[in-house]
């Protein structure tokens, strides 16, 4: 589409009293739209504040009170003869102040977990509601903490030589450090909320929300199955929960631990079936819910961090005047360096300026992209090889009854995070059992978000690589002979990025649309099932949508002809300009449904903004890019200015419409519909006024017949 605007004088935006940077006046007084499209102006830390630490509470709230249970169920301290095993150790009853003060720590987590629970589905106001879960995390660690220290150094009985600590110490010690890291946590998320840097509650999803009560389910479900295999194939309940926490993981370690009665084999069937799906809902809701939204707030602000870099080089080489042969390192340097020089030339008109800036900003965009990919790929990478490194040292130090070396440890937990499980190499250790069960329920989940970051990065090369080799060799191709084919895969490879902009704004395509994001949310496993049915939705929809877009668009066609035999000209400009609104509002609504993110060119924008009254052409609009807007007052101008005037904005601005948290399709609809209901506000206030008038004129002229009446009597 070309920038040429309809064949018709439109509305100005600043004599319309619409800003189209400025987010469009909400039916719904509570919505959070700007909220949404200005939070990449805050800093990632307040994001990970206000979600991810309630979160994190969240997850690992109902697995501290698993390892809680854990420690209440057995003794602390067991006895093992002299050149015997711990699997014939004798266990030595714990005192009873031991026992109240633990069942005392495991009561008050409950209560601390309920209250954060209720919090999430907003039963309980949030200033009620952390305090009870602050204080209730941080009491029921301190009450273990204390028993954890005298029971490693004082043993219950003094007659009794070659005692041990048993599991449910070591369970003891995970519950504690658990309730300590989560208390200290949600402070910070309270502080946030104290300070003003979002409101009093969890900014949390409804999707988000259940995260928790998965998470209790998956919990659940091991601890009953552990109890019941516990009296099933008479093992201990620590014991039971050890084999329950490596078949639901799918590892598969065996050893002494598999089901040998018929019942207990007949039982694994829905056992491990039941595990495996609530893991899966779990760990796929962390994905989904959690690391994708935090790699879009991280790729938030890598972009605004690189747009800022960009902009600063710009404005060095303007106020400095560098050379133009100065040596600039890296793509954002060559950018700048150019666009300076074209920001310099006095010939260039406004709108060739803009289109220069639109570029730029693109190019950032893919820059930013890149890096967000990357970064994540390196964060997950990191985590892999520091679970994997670290939790062989453990095992190095827990097994050293079995002489594990530090190699064999690696090589346990490698077979183990791959889910492997040969079973050649088994914690058997009161330390080394606990520590597998919350290594695992840490390790496994990693390694499936790396690899789904490999998918978006080293995968997708490989797998593009591989197809491009294809194409140059064997595989059918649009090219005929091998030589066309070279050509073609040398320029896949290198020579794409020289392709015009416009040409790749109209061909790229990313990431899914909001509307799949739905389905995302309600929970990852079930986007697959429901697939047919949404596209099946997605069509009726956009047929009845375009329908009633189709049947508004002729009506004002006709309107448009009926005015001009009676030379209207203005009626005539008028259901014009709406003709075109809903025309661009039909295109950008199939856009808004398809499947592909939409990116439009500059001179689609060019379009869309002298629809909605702003001339590219025309420099009272635009401003040169700020470096950064981070403080509260120029916040509050920026609403300011979009509430009582045209705000000045440039596309290297963080007020462009390409910096903002929200799909461009989305946002070009949700202006032009606001620009659409403005205008035919305006029109229904002409007619009431001019209603009024005939009304007015209708009862002057009775008045006037009467008083003529009466003259005559």
């Amino acid at each position: 589409m070309g920038d040429s605007g309809p064949n018709g004088p439109l509305p100005r935006a600043d004599s319309q009293g619409l800003d189209p940077v400025a987010k469009p006046k909400s039916p719904r007084p509570d919505s959070t739209e700007a909220e949404e499209e200005e939070d990449f102006l805050k800093p990632a830390r307040w994001w990970y504040a206000s979600t991810l630490f309630p979160l994190f509470a969240g997850t690992f709230g109902p697995m501290a009170n698993t390892f809680s249970i854990c420690a209440l169920v057995e003794h602390w301290r067991e006895y093992v003869p002299a050149g015997s095993s711990a699997d014939h150790a004798i266990h030595i009853k714990d005192p009873a102040w031991l026992v109240a003060v633990n069942s005392l720590s495991l009561a008050i987590s409950l209560i601390a977990n309920l209250s954060l629970f209720l919090s999430m589905t907003k039963r309980l106001p949030f200033n009620i509601a952390q305090p009870i879960t602050i204080l209730g995390f941080w009491i029921a660690s301190v009450l273990l903490i204390g028993p954890i220290v005298y029971a490693s150094v004082n043993p219950w009985r003094q007659d009794i030589k070659h005692q041990s600590l048993t599991q449910a110490y070591y369970y003891a010690i995970f519950a504690a450090g658990l309730y300590q890291i989560i208390s200290y946590l949600l402070c910070i998320t309270v502080y946030g909320a104290l300070a003003g840097q979002y409101s009093r509650e969890f900014k949390l999803t409804p999707a988000q929300r259940t995260l928790m009560l998965q998470t209790i389910l998956y919990f659940l479900w091991q601890n009953l199955w552990s109890l019941g295999y516990s009296y099933i194939e008479e093992w201990t309940f620590l014991d039971a929960v050890f084999w329950a926490d490596f078949t639901t993981l799918s590892i598969g370690l065996g050893g002494d631990f598999v089901p040998t009665t018929h019942l207990g084999r007949g039982l694994l069937f829905p056992f491990a079936l039941g595990g495996i799906i609530l893991l899966g809902l779990v760990v796929g809701s962390i994905h989904s819910l959690v690391l994708d939204r935090s790699n879009r707030k991280v790729a938030g602000r890598v972009t605004e961090k690189t747009r800022e870099n960009l902009v600063k080089r710009i404005d060095n080489i303007l106020t400095h005047g560098l050379p133009p042969n100065r040596t600039w390192r890296g793509k954002a340097g060559g950018t700048a360096r150019a666009l300076a020089l074209k920001l310099h030339d006095h010939s260039l008109t406004e709108k060739d300026r803009r289109r220069f800036e639109f570029e730029a900003m693109r190019k950032v965009q893919k820059v930013s992209a890149r890096r967000q990919k990357y970064l994540s790929l390196f964060v997950s990478t990191f985590a892999f090889a520091f679970l994997w490194t670290i939790g062989a040292y453990v095992f190095y130090k827990a097994e050293k009854d079995q002489q594990w070396s530090y190699f064999e440890s690696l090589y346990f937990s490698y077979t183990t995070l791959l889910t492997i499980g040969y079973g050649d190499f088994v914690p058997t250790s009161n330390s080394g059992k606990p520590f597998f069960v919350f290594w695992s329920l840490l390790a496994v989940p990693t390694l499936t978000i790396l690899i789904s970051n490999m998918g978006d990065t080293a995968i997708k090369e490989f797998k593009d690589f591989v197809i491009w080799l294809g194409e140059i060799t064997l595989l059918p191709s649009t090219e005929a002979t091998t030589a066309d084919r070279l050509k073609y895969g040398l320029y896949k490879c290198g020579l794409k990025n020289t392709i015009p902009q416009k040409a790749v704004d109209n061909t790229e395509n990313t990431d899914s649309d909001s509307s799949s994001q739905d389905f995302q949310e309600l929970h990852p496993g079930l986007a697959k099932v429901f697939r047919l049915k949404r596209r099946k939705n997605k069509d009726v929809q956009r047929d009845m949508g375009e329908r009633m877009i189709t049947d508004f668009e002729q009506a004002e066609q006709i309107e448009e002809t009926s005015a001009r035999p009676e030379s209207d000209q203005a009626a005539q400009d008028d259901h014009h300009y709406r003709r075109e609104l809903l025309q661009q509002i039909k295109r950008v609504y199939s856009d808004v449904l398809s499947d592909d993110t939409k990116h439009y060119s500059y001179d689609d924008w060019a379009y869309f903004m002298h629809l909605l009254g702003q001339d590219e052409s025309d420099p009272r609009h635009h401003i040169q890019a700020p470096v950064k807007i981070s403080s509260k007052e120029d916040l509050n101008q920026l609403r300011t200015e979009a509430e009582t005037g045209v705000r000045k904005w440039s596309w290297l601005s963080p007020s462009s419409p390409l910096m903002l948290n929200k799909d461009e399709s989305e946002w070009v609809l949700s202006r032009l519909v606001a620009k659409l209901e403005q205008n035919l506000r305006e029109v229904q206030r002409e007619i009431d006024k001019h209603k009024r008038v005939l009304r007015e004129a209708a009862g002057n002229g009775l008045s006037t017949t009467t008083a003529d009446h009466e003259k005559h009597a």
